[in-house]
């Protein structure tokens, strides 16, 4: 007997919010358990991946409560569960625009345009790019930001990650249970990962190292084939092949939608105070988008945390002065 398969109708929402969110990253759904257990009507807008990157770890070791560690996956699971139990609604759209109308904030998406008049950005960053020959045309065809996401198509392989950050050594360690050889290859001659993670890649057999070097152009037939590489100390240029590059030198912060609206500083972080507040009364930051000295999950949910209940207070204050 064959059976028909009905797609599921997306949940119908209510145009007006009390607060709106933007983004689905640990700041974003942290935001959202606060907002509902102070029962207010709250809508996550998220365009991809709930979790955002950090969905993409494959396992967190510096998570509070998870001396084993867990993987960014599960922890973005239980984050979403815990925001939907409290009544925080997740609409699957990708936002096009915030503007102002009075103490109103109008945002609209591919889904429609919904209004609340508090708004917590948590849109998070996205992978700073090389800006390099190569680097676009060979996107998906050995060039990729996402070791978990790409890491199973180079077994027996030999890949490259370029930088020297905690991300780049970590998803380097990730990059070894596929990899037959793996090259940090940096532009200074040393890390700047944490030290435990460092030790593991300097003891794991499968890592070298190209100090004081940088990736100059991507080559290739159909795929990734080979890297130009620039020798800094000498300035003597060199072919390097590998099948295929990972690249983590750094994040940009999203918030090319709000440039003209809010407050950015020179690198286009958003501006807040202590309390997640930015320039625009109403409208809160949290997580990685905002001027910050550590991005990590931890803190990102710190910031969400505090955001919601910073929303909150400024509704409760705008109802008593008869805003809304």
């Amino acid at each position: 007997m064959d059976f028909l398969l009905i797609p599921r109708k997306e949940e119908e929402i209510e145009k007006e919010q009390d607060v709106i969110i933007i983004g689905g990253g640990p700041a974003g759904l942290t935001a959202g358990i606060y907002t509902g257990r102070a029962r207010l009507k709250t809508l996550l807008i998220e365009e991809s991946s709930i979790g955002g990157l950090a969905s993409l770890t494959a396992t967190i070791e510096n998570y509070p409560g998870f001396p084993e560690g867990i993987t960014g996956k599960e922890l973005s699971r239980r984050l979403e569960e815990q925001a939907k139990k409290f009544g925080t609604k997740i609409l699957d759209a990708k936002v096009l625009s915030l503007t102002l109308d009075g103490i109103w904030k109008i945002v609209e998406t591919t889904k429609g345009i919904y209004r609340a008049p508090s708004v917590i950005i948590c849109s998070g960053t996205k992978p700073k790019k090389l800006g390099i020959p190569g680097e676009r045309e060979f996107l998906g065809k050995g060039v990729s930001y996402c070791a978990v996401c790409d890491g199973a198509f180079f077994i027996g392989k030999k890949v490259a990650v370029v930088g020297g950050g905690d991300a780049a050594v970590e998803e380097a360690l990730y990059l070894t249970h596929f990899a037959e050889e793996v090259y940090i290859i940096h532009r200074r001659d040393e890390l700047r990962a944490e030290k435990i993670t460092q030790e593991k890649a300097f003891s794991n057999p499968k890592i070298k190292f190209l100090w004081s070097h940088i990736v100059k152009k991507i080559e290739g037939d159909k795929k990734v084939e080979r890297l130009i590489l620039e020798d800094l100390k000498t300035k003597e240029e060199k072919i390097f092949p590998v099948d295929g590059v990972f690249i983590y030198i750094g994040l940009t912060p999203q918030t090319e939608l709000y440039s003209s609206l809010l407050k950015l500083d020179e690198n286009g972080f958003i501006i807040t105070d202590e309390n997640m507040q930015t320039s625009v009364p109403g409208i809160f930051a949290a997580g990685d988008v905002r001027v910050k000295s550590l991005r990590q999950i931890v803190t990102a949910l710190s910031d969400g945390a505090i955001a919601g209940v910073s929303a909150t207070k400024y509704l409760e204050e705008i109802k008593f002065k008869g805003g809304i």
